[in-house]
């Protein structure tokens, strides 16, 4: 799964543009999911869920076109995405995010800096930084294009497996277009990976090597077994 992040201070267009884009990027053929940030609760006042709802309670709402989750307590978007089927994640808010690049939306020039932190593919809007390309909505479909091309995520483990000092690292080079999200370790390395409803799962490369390693053990208990390419696939 691909992902971007819509990144900007308050008032700045960015729930108008995350919207905008999605419709955009279905329009060409993609999956979409959309994660939004607030400072305020969830918005569950005067429902079913909000009667449920309590500290250390997880309830689950079940519609006839829709259905959702709530904890109660807080979670990590990283810890989330095994639920998502998506092509292309959008992400609204999480300026703190690093391992995904951005899109931003000003309102002056000069938050550009503080913003970017060296992830932002492009801006968007009536306020442009001179160093980024700038969309606007006329050119609504060209940005939709860059971010079908552009678009990664990375596990955001910071496990020390490459040579990057972090995954921000990897992500600034993806971004400046001098790595890419292969340079990762955790997804794929030593010919062993895990995927979960088809998005690949981040592992550290000791515990890659554990798991790795107690499955073959089992394994090569079992008649029939031989050295290949093993495929092993069951849903929770």
């Amino acid at each position: 799964m691909q992902a971007v992040s819509i990144v900007g201070y308050k008032k700045s267009g960015k729930t108008t543009l995350t919207a905008k884009l999605a419709d955009a990027l279905e329009a060409r053929g993609k999956r979409v999911a959309i994660a939004k940030f607030t400072h305020h609760g969830l918005d569950k006042e005067g429902t079913d869920t909000a009667t449920f709802a309590g500290q250390n309670r997880t309830v689950i709402g079940l519609g006839p076109e829709e259905a959702a989750v709530f904890w109660g307590e807080k979670k990590y978007l990283i810890d989330l995405l095994p639920l998502v089927q998506a092509d292309i994640l959008l992400v609204e808010g999480g300026k703190d995010l690093t391992w995904l690049p951005r899109i931003l939306c000003l309102n002056s020039a000069s938050e550009a800096e503080d913003l970017d932190r060296g992830l932002a593919l492009a801006t968007y809007g009536d306020v442009a930084a001179p160093y980024l390309k700038s969309y606007r909505e006329e050119t609504l479909e060209k940005l939709a294009a860059l971010v079908e091309e552009r678009a990664f995520m990375l596990p955001g483990l910071d496990c020390g497996a490459c040579d990057a000092e972090d995954c921000a690292a990897i992500a600034r080079r993806i971004v400046k277009g001098k790595g890419s999200p292969a340079d990762c370790k955790s997804v794929d390395d030593h010919g062993f990976h895990i995927t979960v409803n088809g998005s690949p799962i981040g592992l550290n490369p000791f515990v890659a090597r554990i798991v790795r390693s107690s499955i073959q053990g089992m394994l090569k208990e079992l008649k029939g077994y031989s050295p290949g390419e093993v495929t092993i696939t069951f849903k929770d």
